[in-house]
């Protein structure tokens, strides 16, 4: 497929931000594989997310092992699209996958023994047409696998060549602290740390944070829309083509309480004020936090992926909106 990326895609609107105390610079937004990119899913509609998210300075695109439905199957198709379309711009692009959850029958298809994420790596790679990604992340922290082992297979992956960067996901902050401690003695320090950080879910600003900035690594979130509760999408119920109505999804109908809703309404009047969609609102205010390298997003449709960027136009919340914002989701 004879595809030529716009010139310009580094200087047409997307901000860079350094993650934590290293040399990468991430863009402010970053494309998620979550959902919408499986083999249920249109491939030519994905692709074409795809190339628009790189024709205008999306060079971060992170997936993980389980990612589809069915699981592998969006990394299966990212793979088909780096041989079809970004094999030349392979040194331009920031590829994250992860392992460490449910993905094949067994003992060791899941969780993070050192037989599992080092089978995991290497199913990656083929499914995606890669030598190596930039970084691997350990996708949770499995509450049965000792740290120390966990730790050593990622030290291992990254001296193997596989990886490039070590990141940790969703680790409770006691666990947290060991495993950064131990990647730090063992020379291969964490570079990010992603997690779930949203208007509705706020956990990591107790400690999470603080401890990201003190250790130089960067924070990447994801889930900046609660899966699309922070837009517009459900102030009139659910709709049937929305991720709610969707049987293999996460977000559940339950999960759009009246109460959300209510909030979802009373922040679009600022949104409003600002001259942004709700969606563009609620990736401001995450990335309002300098410890945020990165925010994650998801698009069913190219016209949503379209709003997300648009949120680089308008980046600064004034301490008045801030307060604002606080009183409604207190």
């Amino acid at each position: 497929m004879d595809y030529k990326p716009q010139q310009d895609r580094y200087t047409n609107g997307m901000t860079y931000r350094r993650c934590g105390n290293s040399g990468i610079q991430l863009p402010a937004i970053s494309l998620g594989f979550w959902h919408n990119f499986g083999h249920i899913d249109n491939y030519a509609a994905c692709l074409e997310m795809v190339k628009y998210a790189f024709d205008h300075g999306i060079c971060h695109f992170d997936l993980a092992n389980n990612y589809g439905p069915p699981a592998g199957s969006a990394e299966e198709n990212f793979g088909r699209m780096m041989k079809q379309c970004f094999a030349a711009h392979r040194d331009e692009m920031f590829i994250t996958s992860k392992a460490g959850h449910e993905m094949w029958a067994g003992p060791y298809g899941g969780n993070s023994s050192r037989k599992n994420l080092m089978a995991s790596i290497d199913q990656s790679l083929r499914r995606m047409n890669l030598d190596y990604v930039d970084l691997f992340y350990s996708h949770r922290y499995d509450g049965f696998t000792p740290i120390d082992e966990t730790m050593q297979a990622l030290v291992d992956i990254v001296r193997q060549g596989k990886a490039l960067y070590i990141g940790l996901s969703k680790y409770p902050i006691e666990k947290l602290l060991y495993a950064l401690n131990y990647l730090h003695e063992a020379g291969i320090p964490c570079l990010a740390y992603q997690d779930r950080y949203n208007m509705f879910d706020r956990h990591v600003e107790e400690q999470h944070l603080q401890i990201c900035s003190a250790k130089g690594i960067g924070v990447v979130a994801f889930s900046p829309l609660a899966q699309g509760i922070l837009s517009d999408k459900y102030l009139h119920g659910i709709p049937a083509d929305s991720r709610a109505a969707r049987p293999e999804g996460y977000l559940k109908t339950t999960d759009v309480t009246p109460e959300k809703i209510e909030r979802v309404t009373r922040l679009k009047a600022i949104a409003d004020e600002r001259g942004q969609t709700i969606s563009q609102l609620a990736l401001s205010w995450v990335l309002r936090r300098d410890e945020v390298s990165s925010v994650i997003v998801g698009a069913r449709n190219l016209d949503q992926l379209k709003g997300s960027l648009h949120t680089t136009e308008n980046l600064v919340l004034t301490p008045t909106e801030i307060k604002l914002i606080d009183d409604i989701l207190a």
